[in-house]
């Protein structure tokens, strides 16, 4: 039973998690990719990180929502959002300055995508149904502080 709620609770933070970069990497698109180019250019990155940080927030965000390369995928977010926070976010506060947001919400997926580095989510996740052989999942932390 418990494992049950355990799964559940990851499966919620791994849909939202990439429901969340799914949009937010479709809307850098949607809104002209160029804009996000040239505002890579003015903070000091090389203006073309802004196509691979777009497709990684879709690609991998739709990637979480069905289940795919989970732990992959989630540790590649969880680097940009360390990335986001020390080069944009920090400088402005937790709650921001009143013209740019703060890091509470890079923060927060931060831990969600780390979470799920650490623990994985199999509930109805495609990977289950590719590597159905694995039954036991053996790199999980959480079955390890249990054994």
């Amino acid at each position: 039973m418990l494992n049950n709620k355990f799964e559940a609770s990851t499966l919620l933070l791994r849909v939202i998690l990439g429901i969340t970069f799914f949009v937010h990497g479709l809307v850098k698109f949607q809104g002209g990719i160029e804009n996000i180019v040239g505002w890579f250019d003015s903070i000091g990155l090389p203006g073309f990180l802004a196509y691979g940080v777009a497709l990684v927030e879709m690609i991998g965000g739709a990637a979480l929502v069905l289940g795919l390369g989970s732990r992959i995928v989630s540790g590649l977010l969880a680097l940009m959002m360390i990335g986001a926070t020390i080069k944009v976010k920090l400088s402005v506060g937790f709650l921001g300055n009143g013209q740019m947001a703060g890091y509470e919400l890079d923060l927060a997926l931060l831990v969600m995508a780390v979470f799920i580095v650490i623990n994985g989510s199999k509930m109805f996740a495609l990977d289950q149904l590719i590597f159905k052989g694995n039954k036991e999942d053996k790199t999980s932390f959480s079955k390890s502080l249990t054994n």
